[in-house]
């Protein structure tokens, strides 16, 4: 993950990447996801806000269902791409 982030930070995208849909806002969210050692773990970032990137939420995902992302994953990260926003005055 952390090279996909760097990947990220210098303008490219990892091919671990993909976007997250269903998030609005009018930023381009992007999900890396991992496996290790049997579990799956997501990191969140966006890179549309000014000229960073903002890493905006890390989890384990712990549902066997499906690879819908839980809603209260979704609810922090929405929380925090606000909070990006307003910290980079967008």
């Amino acid at each position: 993950m952390g090279y996909a982030l760097r990947v990220a930070q210098e303008g490219g995208k990892s091919q671990q990447t993909k976007p997250l849909k269903g998030i609005g806002g009018g930023a381009t969210v992007i999900e890396i996801c991992d496996d290790h050692d049997g579990n799956t773990y997501r990191v969140m970032y966006t890179v549309k806000i000014g000229d960073k990137v903002y890493v905006l939420h890390a989890f384990q995902k712990k549902s066997k269902k499906g690879i819908e992302t839980p809603k209260y994953e979704i609810e922090v990260l929405k929380a925090r791409l606000k909070k990006a926003k307003e910290l980079a005055g967008n």
